[in-house]
Formats: C-alpha cells, structure tokens, sequence
C-alpha cells in the first residue's frame, strides 16, 4: 500500500501554514513532512496533528542562515557548535511531534573551495554526522542525508548516490539512512529503477516530483507508476513525501494520488 505525505512546504501553499494540515487531511493524506518546524511551537504543530489525526514523518535540522542562502550546515568547518546546537533543537521538536526521521542538510561547499578546503568539508561532515547519529539514536530517530541536484541548489556538498553509500560507510551508524528524492536523482544520474534497486538497503525514506519542472508526478519524463510498483515489490513500506510545486490549486492536481490510494 503507498502511503503518501503531503510536504506542506510546497503543497496547499493556497492556505496559511498552519491550515495546511486541514487542507491535506481533508484531501487524504494521513502523513506530512515540511522543510523546518521552527518558526512554530512544538505545541502548536502537535495540535494541528492530533486534530487532523495526521503523521509528523519528517523534517530538517535547522539550515544555518536560510534567507542568506545557506542550505545546511553539516559539512562547513567551524560551524560546529551551532551544528550541535541544531541537533537538539531538532531533537526537542522531534520528540514532541513524534517525528522517526529528520534530514541534515549537508550545505554549500564554499565558492572556489580547493581540494584542501572540499578535504576539510569531508572531514567535518563526516564527523558531525556521527555526532548527530549519536545523539538521535538515544532517542530512537533516524538521521537521513540526500543527494540534491546541482541545477536546483548549485554547490551542495552531497548529490550523487554513490556519494551518499560513501558516505554512510565511513560513518558507520546504523541509523544513519538515506533520503532518496527520484526527482533529484534523475536530474543528476537518471537510470531510476536501478538506482533504486543499489540504494534500497539504505533507504530511510523516499520523495517524488515530476521532472523536470517539479510538478506533480503525472507529468514530465519519469513513469511513477513503474517506480511504484518495484518499491512495492522490494518491500518499502515506509512514507513517499510529495515534495513538488502544483500547477495550479493543489487539491485539483491531486488525480494521480487517487490512483495510488488517497481517499478523501
């Protein structure tokens, strides 16, 4: 059974945030995800949730200086503390939401970073992930990083998928997962099913979108029904997050979730 989350970053943006639970629900998602929680309380967000009957299935750390342009803050030397910092803030929120899974952003390799400078951004990404592993696993979390494509966020550390076995290997938590995005992996590496297939011991949790617009995956150049159906049969029962932007009102684009399960 496919169970999909709305990502209420992208999804329902017809509607102030906090209504968008409503909004999803009343359109049959019993799942959602979103970039950050912070800008809210904890209270506030688990109320929208218990009243919506809704699951909290994901989030990401805090990203650093957002409207700066910042994109995590996890593979840049000296940042550090905040980083930390990030961890337990993300903990509080996931704790209180009931959240199993946040994302740490991996963030921009500095502009004109030679090969010393992308070694030390190695190094620092590898070792606040073990922290953050760490510290997730006292309270039963999955840590999840993911490729994200270079036309889309230009400079990102992380974008490939054998870039993120890597690095799962050298940090060695087992509760460290990767968040899979086919929209991102076919920009970048294309060849879906067996990127798929390579990855799926590794998959914390999975995202659609269409390519290359990032519409609703009913359109553009990847055939969703086929990658349904090898999750299906590689035994993911796990969330996919509909993380795209709708043509137009998001509830009248929403066609292609009835065919796979949503019911209002």
């Amino acid at each position: 059974m496919t169970r999909l989350a709305a990502n209420l970053s992208m999804l329902f943006t017809e509607h102030d945030f906090l209504d968008r639970f409503a909004a999803a629900a009343d359109s049959g998602f019993r799942g959602v995800e979103y970039l950050f929680p912070y800008a809210y309380s904890p209270e506030e967000l688990r109320a929208r949730l218990d009243a919506h009957q809704l699951s909290q299935v994901l989030f990401n750390l805090p990203p650093g200086d957002w409207e700066a342009g910042e994109r995590g803050l996890t593979c840049l030397p000296g940042r550090e503390e905040e980083f930390r910092t990030s961890v337990a803030e993300a903990i509080r929120y996931a704790e209180a939401l009931d959240c199993p899974r946040v994302h740490a952003m991996a963030g921009l390799v500095p502009e004109g970073a030679d090969d010393a400078m992308r070694a030390r951004c190695t190094e620092t990404y590898i070792s606040n992930l073990r922290y953050a592993a760490s510290e997730l696993e006292k309270v039963g979390k999955t840590l999840l990083i993911e490729p994200i494509n270079p036309r889309d966020m230009p400079g990102f550390y992380l974008s490939g998928q054998a870039q993120a076995r890597e690095i799962l290997a050298q940090v060695g938590a087992t509760n460290l997962k990767v968040q899979f995005d086919l929209y991102h992996c076919q920009i970048v590496e294309g060849d879906l099913i067996r990127n798929l297939e390579a990855q799926f011991a590794h998959m914390g949790h999975v995202q659609i979108a269409g390519v290359p617009d990032r519409h609703e995956p009913d359109v553009g150049e990847v055939h969703y029904p086929a990658l349904f159906a090898r999750l299906e049969s590689l035994g993911y029962d796990g969330w996919i997050g509909c993380e795209y932007r709708p043509r137009g009102e998001t509830r009248s684009g929403l066609g292609w979730g009835r065919e796979h399960g949503l019911t209002p």
